[in-house]
């Protein structure tokens, strides 16, 4: 599948920012298998090219992700169709949690699984037009993409639970009181600015050093061991030691000048 060929998300890159927008407007961005398909696509995509150095997900008009789409999705199944576990994409946590670096920036609703695709992204940032929900009960089924987990990780046992119990939704502000979202930025306008910026403050460290920290932080999280939380981190750091990538940021810091991380192999 060819950039070209996407029907329902628009790619840019930028400076090393690989920017997904979410193209459905006229249905506030609502998933759909064949938005999910390209999505992942995209970041496969953005994860074979060493030009992308970070990811910014968002959405076109005034909606983020307004749940799946009813028609595609839950209408199909109802019917008797393929169920989402035939069509939807092979693991979408798992393919945030080894992709590159990943900012979400939320610019309007996040329902359902516009909500649950964006809990295990690095950073979720958010414009005041933006409103989240987790109205899976409202709709008679439960939470998907390890939510039940990532929500709690964000919000606490609590509060996440109030979410997922209510299928309530909550403003912006209310996000990040409570932890989901982690920045909130004045307006909308500055929403990819600021993403943006955020994401070259990313890029300009050491890819595999992102990529490691990343793997540390999906695999000790949840880890109840804290000395097999210790004994990954020694055994990372043993092979950063290692890697051209710190021989390079030594030499510079010794050289008095920026350090240079592409093309090291």
């Amino acid at each position: 599948m060819s950039t070209s060929a996407y029907d329902t998300i628009l790619t840019s890159l930028d400076d090393g920012v690989f920017t997904i927008t979410m193209n459905r407007p006229d249905r506030l961005n609502a998933w759909t298998y064949q938005m999910g398909a390209e999505l992942q696509h995209a970041i496969e995509t953005g994860n074979a090219n060493p030009e992308v150095d970070v990811f910014i997900l968002t959405g076109a008009g005034r909606g983020f992700c307004a749940g799946a789409d009813i028609k595609d999705l839950f209408k199909d199944q109802a019917d008797g169709g393929e169920s989402a576990g035939d069509r939807a994409p092979r693991d979408w946590v798992g393919l945030i949690r080894r992709a590159k670096p990943i900012i979400a920036a939320v610019n309007g609703a996040a329902v359902g699984v516009g909500l649950t695709q964006i809990l295990p992204c690095d950073f979720i940032m958010a414009s005041p037009e933006a409103k989240f929900s987790a109205r899976f009960v409202k709709m008679g089924v439960v939470p998907e993409l390890a939510s039940s987990y990532y929500l709690v990780a964000r919000t606490g046992f609590g509060l996440a639970n109030r979410m997922m119990l209510t299928g309530e939704t909550i403003d912006a502000t209310e996000a990040q009181r409570i932890g989901l979202v982690d920045e909130l930025v004045a307006d909308s306008d500055s929403l990819l600015p600021r993403a943006s910026a955020l994401a070259k403050q990313i890029g300009e460290n050491p890819p595999g050093a992102l990529g490691a920290v990343k793997e540390l932080v999906t695999a000790n999280m949840a880890e109840p061991d804290i000395k097999e939380v210790q004994k990954r981190e020694m055994t990372a750091l043993a092979e950063a030691y290692k890697s051209p990538e710190h021989h390079e940021a030594i030499a510079a810091f010794i050289e008095k000048r920026p350090p240079n991380f592409k093309n090291l192999g």
